[in-house]
């Protein structure tokens, strides 16, 4: 962890606050002044800031069923951010493990632990991530079998991974991938001649959305581990 964060994680301090106190030699790490908030520092390691021992707050990890007309973002920009619905201190050092669009709900997985949520986003680690996909036209015959091998999507080199893809009417289907890329799941159905209406993420590994539109809840420690 950086040790700007691990400082914003043990005081009330914000990130610009620890920095002006590391630059200035105020943090020490393991009796060593560091000067750089880059830092990294890990839980074993002795942190001083003015000759008092810091200890890092436990790391949080929310679901949250995200609105239509929301951002991924700690910011309101066009749209309004979904952190004006949580409530919870210090949201500034909370981010979000696999952001959807605006036009996107459902499932968001937020924290502070920043291995936790690599464990999520990278595609090296397999994470599943189902969505329910309301389609313009109907689903071809072939587009599972299409799915399975990979499709080329405009202005990417390589196929993307195989993906499972499971028939609920012939205009709605469950999509289950496990990268991550700009627009994927729309510009899949692009890429086999089909349009994206309506796009809700449930499932995201082995935790399924079970809260209400706007709301959230702390994870389990079962459903912590599970990404560990």
């Amino acid at each position: 962890m950086r040790l700007d964060k691990f400082i914003c994680k043990s005081t009330d301090l914000t990130r610009n606050e620890a920095t002006l106190l590391i630059n200035a030699g105020n943090v020490t790490v393991n009796n060593e002044v560091a000067s750089n908030e880059a830092t990294q520092v890990h839980e074993n390691n002795d942190v001083l800031l003015d000759e008092k021992k810091l200890i890092a707050r436990a790391s949080r990890y929310i679901l949250m069923h995200k609105p239509l007309g929301t951002i991924c973002s700690n910011i309101d920009e066009v749209y309004p951010s979904l952190f004006n619905y949580i409530d919870v201190e210090k949201a500034d050092d909370l981010h979000i493990a696999g952001r959807l669009d605006a036009d996107t709900t459902g499932l968001v997985l937020i924290t502070d632990d920043g291995r936790w949520s690599f464990n999520i986003i990278t595609p090296n680690k397999q994470c599943e991530k189902t969505y329910r996909v309301g389609l313009r036209n109907p689903i071809a015959e072939d587009a599972a079998e299409k799915f399975a091998l990979g499709v080329q999507l405009q202005g990417e080199k390589q196929l993307t991974f195989p993906a499972k893809l499971d028939v609920v009417t012939s205009n709605e289907v469950l999509l289950t991938i496990t990268e991550g890329k700009f627009h994927q799941v729309k510009r899949m159905f692009s890429a086999i001649g089909n349009r994206v209406v309506t796009l809700h993420r449930e499932q995201i590994g082995n935790i399924k959305l079970d809260v209400e539109v706007g709301k959230w809840r702390f994870l389990t420690p079962e459903e912590i581990d599970y990404f560990k």
